[in-house]
């Protein structure tokens, strides 16, 4: 399903999702609102985009996103004002949520933002990435929570982890030739870009 949201008290505009070439959006998720896909995303079963209160929600090129995922955010306007706490910024843009290319994010993640995702990290199964900012080259392991901190880029967060604080993120580890899930999410973005190319030409 792909929709525009409806106008309120903090989202005074209507917008209609903005959907790059290559994307496959499956039949039973849903894309709303002020949505930029960038090119050969694949939105898998039932994941859900919704940029109908924080906005925009921005996902990169050759990302995806996975059956369950949720990716929403906090109100980044009231009443035509910005609520600033709310939003972040990349590249001089801001943005609800920000993912960046080559991003995985596995079965039922859940990226709330205000939050940042950059290029060619991935984000495991059953993880709560909240009000915080994973760098480049990450691992986040299935089942983790990330509550208003920042991860270096090229750390891993271990399977299970609750990271609240700032000093908590700053001793997560670096990823070494040796960690078992280094090259993880180069397959997953090549299964992934497979699967949306032949999605799209079987339903042509």
């Amino acid at each position: 399903m792909i929709e525009k949201n409806v106008i309120t008290d903090f989202s005074q505009k209507v917008f209609e999702p903005v959907i790059a070439q290559g994307c496959y959006i499956h039949p039973l998720a849903a894309v709303i609102g002020n949505v930029i896909l960038g090119r050969n995303v694949m939105v898998a079963p039932t994941a859900c985009v919704r940029g109908d209160e924080g906005q925009p929600l921005y996902v990169g090129n050759d990302s995806n996103v996975q059956d369950g995922v949720i990716i929403h955010a906090l109100e980044t306007e009231m009443d035509g004002k910005p609520i600033e706490k709310n939003r972040v910024e990349v590249d001089g843009r801001q943005y609800a949520v920000y993912v960046g290319d080559r991003v995985s994010l596995a079965h039922q993640v859940q990226i709330h933002g205000p939050a940042v995702v950059l290029d060619d990290s991935f984000v495991g199964m059953k993880t709560l990435v909240f009000k915080s900012h994973v760098g480049r080259n990450c691992v986040v392991e299935p089942g983790v929570i990330l509550m208003g901190v920042k991860v270096a880029d090229g750390r891993y967060v271990p399977v299970g982890s609750v990271i609240k604080t700032q000093e908590e993120a700053d001793m997560l580890p670096v990823i070494t030739n040796d960690y078992v899930f280094k090259d993880l999410n180069k397959g997953v973005v090549h299964v992934n870009k497979a699967l949306a190319k032949g999605y799209l030409e079987a339903a042509t």
